[in-house]
């Protein structure tokens, strides 16, 4: 009863701690989530949730990676070049990895593979984007800064995360209302997918100029 007691307070005080099991429990939910595009991509034979599958599970190898050193960090002699290392690798991965989501939304934006989709999809979709949109919304509410590094980054993942399940939830909708390809759809699409890639990728370029830039800062200040 103690040790729930403490663990109870330690998460009510606790900032980091919160992130880090906030984040641990958000890697099961996201796992399911990229499984069931997976199912939807090999089952419609659609290239849209088929690569949102691969983009999700890539995405939950990173943030593996970011919370098993956020957590290994703080018990190392020198936690911010830990912190710094692994912050960069992670960046430059993320910035990559949302590049790459340039092309699935291209081919969805121009509708060349139309799919049938029934309205279970859908509702699913609206389920993990609400979900998402919750969380990031509570991650930057909360007045409260860390100095760690990793867990100001999970933040900024969760947030794309958010963005990246809007653009799912549209574009099955879109697969649901007009499977056949209607050209009406086509100006929505462009536009919200586009407005969403910029944000998305300028989040990612600025992630990754914060990693380069606490290095070279770290190297200036070695050579003095």
């Amino acid at each position: 009863m103690g040790t729930l007691s403490s663990l109870i307070e330690k998460w009510k005080t606790d900032y980091d701690f919160r992130t880090l099991i906030s984040g641990a429990l958000s890697l099961g939910v996201t796992s399911a989530f990229a499984l069931y595009n997976g199912f939807l991509g090999i089952h419609h034979s659609s290239i849209w949730h088929g690569t949102i599958c691969a983009y999700y599970l890539v995405l939950v190898l990173l943030r593996v990676l970011i919370l098993s050193s956020a957590k290994k960090a703080p018990r190392t002699n020198d936690a911010q070049a830990v912190q710094r290392r692994v912050y960069l690798i992670s960046s430059v991965l993320f910035f990559l990895l949302n590049l790459s989501l340039a092309v699935p939304v291209s081919i969805m934006t121009i509708q060349k593979k139309p799919v049938n989709m029934t309205f279970i999809p859908a509702i699913a979709m609206a389920a993990y984007t609400t979900y998402k949109i919750i969380m990031a919304s509570l991650n930057f509410k909360r007045r409260k800064r860390t100095d760690n590094s990793l867990l100001r980054l999970l933040r900024v993942i969760s947030f794309i995360e958010a963005l990246v399940a809007v653009m799912t939830l549209q574009n099955t909708l879109i697969m649901v209302v007009a499977g056949d390809g209607d050209p009406s759809m086509l100006v929505l699409s462009a536009v919200t997918n586009a407005a969403m890639m910029f944000i998305i990728l300028l989040l990612s370029a600025g992630v990754l100029l914060n990693g380069i830039r606490a290095v070279l800062k770290r190297g200036k200040s070695s050579g003095k």
